[in-house]
């Protein structure tokens, strides 16, 4: 699959080779976001040496370390480094004599430092020192989040403050997904975003697969053989240490428990006892916090948790409780089942990427606006966009639809007067501002005749910003 966007992470690394002095910077992210493929792509283009560890013994990961570095210092790997600390030394000795700077790319490193815990101390010093008198550009890089927060990103860690770049890598920006993938339209492309999200080997996968959604879902998720089967407990299983105990909160997650005494009392569980558990969900990228538009975060007790990624959203809430069905019935039945889920699912991420997208659709509208928001309360009315001008001069007021078939003007007009029948969310504004009112749907009506205070925004326009 051609390699798309990452053009700001791409800038940021080949600054450190423009200085003329060394470089470090450090990336981080979870499994299958891509960083292996970025970090390979920049390393070629620069000439530069890769090194991916493994879970193998210290002696062994040198010697593989030493190897990768062959072709460009001959005889590197000849000589037996008893420790981390003289592998390095020689590495800026002879990178010094032929005055190459890198870079030099080290992936997977806690699986390094899982087997040598001194190596932490150890880059720093070569860093400070050897690294810095090379004029070496050096890039650390590691899915587990926990282990680079303990090495390099928290306060007492030995490489703290140190790193010139610090760069988390994200899902890809769905406005790439068009160019990679080769949509023919705009609600095909949130169709298939609301299933594989922005990660890049789910997007390479898919590029090989049938041009179908459902038959595409079909092969590589319901099959037992598809690669994507069990993909959220290789997830679970692959995090150091393994996250395999958390998966009962995703289970009750995609179930529809998404307030923490209902998570609990999926599980069986006091609401106590899964802070922590909670909490590393959330470092892991795997779930987050959802409050209302305008609510104290610190003071909410309206906190609602969900599935981030789309992927695994879909796979908890259709394909979990149905593993052992999909894998008997037919193909047909599958088909149905899907249609059945899918639906809702595409509504909730039509929705999340149309609040992404309000700033910086904004910039052509009557004011910039900030990150937008929902908001419900009780069994009230919710509001599914919601934000306001940085000056606090304009309050935006947005309803989000999904419909299968391009709705018609009359529908519009409806959907239109039912959002100002809704009135005003009782959130903190300003008292004069200007209300705006923008309907998002995927497709528009060709002929519309608008009110000066409402706009209509579809899915091409969404996914143009989102890049």
């Amino acid at each position: 699959m051609k390699f798309v966007n990452r053009r700001k992470e791409l800038s940021r690394l080949n600054s450190l080779l423009r200085s003329p002095t060394a470089g470090f910077a450090v990336l981080w992210g979870r499994r299958r976001v891509g960083k292996t493929r970025l970090l390979l792509e920049w390393t070629e283009k620069n000439k530069g040496v890769y090194f991916v560890a493994d879970e193998s013994a210290a002696p062994i990961q040198r010697k593989f370390f030493a190897m990768a570095f062959e072709q460009t210092f001959l005889g590197f790997s000849e000589t037996e480094y008893p420790d981390w600390q003289s592998l390095f030394l020689r590495l800026a000795r002879d990178a010094s004599r032929i005055r190459w700077r890198g870079p030099v790319v080290i992936d997977e490193l806690p699986y390094l430092i899982s087997e040598s815990p001194e190596l932490p101390s150890i880059l720093q010093k070569f860093i400070d020192h050897e690294a810095k008198k090379a004029k070496l550009v050096i890039v650390l890089c590691g899915s587990s989040q926990r282990m680079m927060q303990g090495a390099i990103l928290d306060e007492s860690a030995p490489l703290y403050g140190r790193a010139d770049e610090l760069i988390k890598l994200q899902p890809i920006a769905i406005g790439y997904m068009l160019e990679a993938l080769k949509f023919k339209t705009s609600r095909a492309v949130v169709e298939s975003y609301a299933i594989w999200g922005g990660v890049p080997r789910y997007w390479e996968l898919v590029s090989k697969a049938a041009n179908d959604l459902y038959e595409t879902i079909d092969r590589l998720v319901l099959d037992p053989m598809g690669p994507l089967n069990e993909e959220p407990q290789r997830l679970l299983y692959e995090e150091s240490p393994p996250a395999i105990h958390l998966r009962p909160i995703l289970d009750a997650i995609g179930l529809g428990a998404n307030r923490l005494s209902e998570v609990a009392g999926r599980m069986g569980e006091p609401a106590t006892a899964l802070g922590r558990s909670i909490e590393r969900l959330i470092e892991l990228d795997l779930i987050q916090r959802e409050i209302p538009y305008g609510t104290d975060p610190e003071n909410s007790k309206k906190t609602l948790y969900k599935i981030k990624d789309p992927f695994l959203r879909f796979w908890f809430k259709i394909v979990a409780s149905r593993r052992s069905l999909f894998s008997q019935v037919s193909t047909s039945v599958r088909y149905q089942w899907l249609k059945e889920g899918l639906g809702g699912l595409f509504a909730t991420t039509w929705e999340e990427l149309c609040r992404s997208a309000v700033p910086r659709l904004s910039e052509n509208w009557e004011a910039i606006y900030g990150q937008a928001g929902r908001f419900w309360q009780g069994q009230g009315p919710e509001w599914d966009v919601l934000s306001q001008s940085p000056d606090g001069q304009h309050f935006l007021i947005g309803e989000v639809k999904w419909t299968e078939k391009k709705p018609s003007a009359q529908w519009i007009y409806k959907i239109i007067q039912e959002l100002k029948n809704k009135g005003i969310p009782p959130v903190k504004r300003h008292p004069a501002a200007q209300l705006h009112y923008v309907i998002f749907v995927p497709d528009k009506p060709k002929q519309l005749t608008l009110p000066p205070d409402v706009r209509i925004v579809d899915a091409k326009e969404v996914i143009e910003v989102l890049r």
